[in-house]
């Protein structure tokens, strides 16, 4: 955002709560977050103003990307912004204008964290220059355990039997939401992930991630196939017109209607939010582990996360403290301690207890210990391929007799990045 005026500036301060000089001035704060996630993501950011009397400026906005990029190139980038994609980082990084963090909380986060969740906050290079403040498990399919009974699928294959036997039963397998502006379609592309990693193995995953394995690949092309055959419009609620307008946060409310509309949900852990603030008729609301609970996606034995990531734009005492408090395990702690509000940390050193329930715990487990991790590998992806990717995905849904010419149009779009331009991130073991 650009810079507020002086005396929108002192307004937002005392409306904030906090008066500082004009020297000191607060810090500035880009993110993504919104209505209750802005309120909760809040909550850390007045204990980092009583912690160290240092105010703060926020702002909100989906299309952080877009204001980033806008703020950057005026000369008045945030003092520190968080963002759901480590690809765009790395651009930042590339370009100067993502710092580097000091040596001691380097150490910090080497202390805190998993070797494979300090390479993705590394970005591809020997610093840190991210922080992990909040962090999601990817490879979950939701449902209602009540209505949902007998053998759960560990095979891909029995995912789609389990799908094809609620159509035939008259009933709607899969709620799903593709709406997400300005970056609609990215729940397609993470059913494609999930689906590539799990059949092909992440090898195959972390080639395709880093731009060495094309589109056009038979373990590729076979991802987006067999998310063709458990996606059939007649086993989508509303069928694939609805699916292409829904918002991803409202999709799963048709799992705890009477009757259901649906009875699956392919989504990331942060959906247990949406679950649980949905009101029911009788006034009641979803609760974990009596009304919903997740599936591990079938296959083998590997876990995709993703992770909302704190860089530093403007080396400002501020700005230090900022990050500095964030990576802090009382920060950490902060987000996840508040009533359904389902964030997670990958701070190994956190403990399950600050979970209420038993799924946020096995969750939060999954995020801090298990052995073999991938990252979203769109977010891994340059700018550029990952909205051709959330694209191709709609494009797919709408006609699925164009993937051939998606696929071929993917390939181009790949092979017009250079090569220092993709993220080599680890990943599984």
């Amino acid at each position: 955002m650009k810079r507020l005026p002086a005396m929108v500036m002192a307004l937002s301060l005392i409306a904030g709560g906090c008066s500082v000089s004009a020297q000191d001035g607060p810090v500035v704060v880009l993110a993504s977050w919104s209505g209750e996630e802005e309120t909760a993501f809040r909550q850390v950011l007045e204990a980092f103003k009583a912690d160290t009397g240092i105010g703060y400026l926020y702002q909100g906005t989906r299309a952080v990307d877009q204001v980033l990029a806008s703020d950057v190139q005026r000369g008045t980038p945030p003092d520190v912004a968080v963002l759901p994609n480590a690809g765009v980082l790395a651009k930042y990084q590339k370009s100067g204008d993502l710092l580097p963090l000091d040596d001691d909380l380097s150490a910090a986060v080497n202390r805190s964290f998993s070797p494979q969740w300090v390479s993705l906050q590394k970005i591809g290079t020997e610093k840190l220059y991210a922080l992990a403040v909040k962090a999601d498990l990817k490879s979950l399919i939701w449902y209602d355990p009540a209505r949902l009974t007998g053998i759960r699928p560990t095979t891909f294959e029995g995912l789609r039997a389990l799908s094809a036997g609620l159509t035939a039963a008259g009933g709607t397998p899969w709620c799903v939401g593709m709406g997400a502006p300005p970056t609609s379609g990215w729940p397609g592309t993470d059913w494609i992930e999930d689906i590539l990693l799990h059949s092909a193995g992440p090898e195959k995953y972390r080639q395709w991630a880093s731009g060495g394995l094309a589109w056009t690949s038979p373990e590729v092309k076979q991802a987006w196939l067999d998310w063709g055959s458990v996606l059939e419009p007649a086993s989508i609620r509303g069928g694939t017109a609805a699916a292409l307008l829904t918002d991803f946060g409202d999709a799963g409310k048709r799992m705890f209607t009477d009757p259901p509309g649906c009875a699956l949900e392919h989504q990331a852990s942060f959906i247990m939010s949406r679950y649980q603030n949905f009101k029911r008729p009788d006034g009641s609301f979803p609760e974990p582990g009596t009304d919903f609970d997740f599936l591990s996606f079938p296959g083998r034995d590997v876990s995709e996360v993703a992770a909302d990531l704190a860089g530093m734009f403007r080396n400002t005492p501020q700005a230090r403290k900022l990050i500095e408090y964030l990576a802090s395990e009382k920060a950490q702690r902060i987000w996840p301690s508040i009533p359904r509000a389902n964030a997670f940390s990958a701070n190994r050193k956190l403990g399950l207890d600050v979970y209420p329930d038993q799924v946020s715990r096995r969750v939060a487990e999954t995020i801090t210990s298990a052995s073999a991790l991938c990252f979203d590998a769109s977010d891994l992806m340059p700018a550029t391929m990952t909205g051709a990717f959330h694209r191709a995905v709609l494009e797919y849904l709408s006609n699925r007799d164009r993937l051939d010419i998606l696929l071929k149009q993917l390939d181009d779009v790949q092979k017009s990045i250079q090569q220092g331009e993709w993220l080599k991130i680890p990943c599984g073991q």
